[in-house]
């Protein structure tokens, strides 16, 4: 049983004083314990599940009630373990979300839904997409609904989010590990899109190395996405044509039919990465948490890289 760390102030100033050795030490352990402690408590409160107990608790249910609460593109990462789930148990998995729940950006920045990470618009846009998944059977806002896997746990647990890999992020509090290399969203591409390439840039998580602005060669663009956002793309690329989607089952359509799709670490990119586009994502290098997995997906930070890979790629 490895010995718990109590924090002592007049411990460590006696060690700065009579140890040096004792107080780096005493540093090095008090740093790991600032960092461990949200995942100790997650583990003392029993958070922390496995797939056994999942089943387990919903072995009396006819379908299991997963929660989530949180961004969409979160959520979207988050179906390859609801997906696995139901190819584990057999059960018609339900995905209960949470509106209302408060968003924290950084200074500067904007979100299209201000200070929530959830409200019924965007699950009324998110329900057709979900909606043709097979391994989901229903979707709908939370009411108090037993839950059987929390998705939100991740949160809580103290991880470091703005590295890693979003799509693992709900491994660690729930056991189940699907494969990231598969796709995980299923739709019918928009063969009108079959000679462009398709846009995406959210105003945050852009990379300051990066200029669009040679892709005004190319005669076939589109850009999805929110309309202050494809007004500030136009100004680089004013042969550039926007396309307003009525939701997110025809974004998918428009992604998975594209012939490049060039995104940066927003919604429309998760969207790229659960279908397996041929895609193309911008990395923003103070956040890298979001990684390409399998066939088709490439990353970069540095302009000669993105011009070579669009050149490869969409000719």
């Amino acid at each position: 049983m490895k010995k718990e760390f109590n924090p002592n102030n007049l411990r460590k100033l006696w060690f700065k004083i009579t140890n040096k050795e004792r107080y780096k030490s005493y540093k090095r352990t008090y740093s790991h314990h600032k960092i461990t402690s949200k995942l100790h408590v997650l583990v003392e409160a029993k958070l922390d599940t496995t797939i056994d107990e999942i089943l387990f608790d919903s072995a009396k249910d006819t379908e299991i009630n997963v929660f989530h609460s949180g961004n969409a593109g979160d959520i979207i990462y988050a179906l390859p373990v609801m997906k696995k789930l139901y190819e584990i148990s057999g059960k018609q998995i339900n995905l209960l979300l949470k509106i209302g729940e408060p968003l924290t950006i950084g200074d500067g920045y904007e979100h299209p839904l201000g200070s929530v990470m959830l409200d019924e618009k965007m699950v009324a846009n998110l329900f057709p997409l979900i909606a043709e998944q097979d391994y989901i059977h229903d979707m709908k806002i939370f009411d108090g609904e037993k839950i059987h896997l929390d998705l939100t746990l991740f949160r809580r647990a103290g991880f470091i989010l703005d590295k890693g890999e979003i799509g693992r992020w709900n491994f660690f509090t729930s056991g189940i590990t699907p494969d990231l290399y598969e796709p995980w969203l299923k739709v019918k591409p928009n063969p009108d899109f079959a000679e462009y390439i398709v846009l995406a840039r959210s105003s945050r998580y852009n990379n300051a190395m990066i200029d669009h602005s040679f892709l005004a060669k190319y005669d076939k663009l589109v850009f999805v996405g929110v309309e202050s956002e494809y007004v500030e793309m136009k100004k680089f690329i004013p042969n550039l044509k926007w396309r307003k989607v009525s939701d997110f089952l025809e974004l998918a359509g428009v992604i998975a039919g594209s012939k490049l799709f060039i995104g940066n670490q927003s919604f429309p990119y998760s969207v790229a990465e659960g279908l397996k586009a041929k895609r193309l994502l911008e990395v923003f290098y103070q956040a890298p948490n979001v990684i390409p997995a399998g066939k088709g997906g490439y990353d970069f930070c540095f302009q000669k890289h993105f011009e070579w890979l669009v050149k490869q790629f969409a000719g």
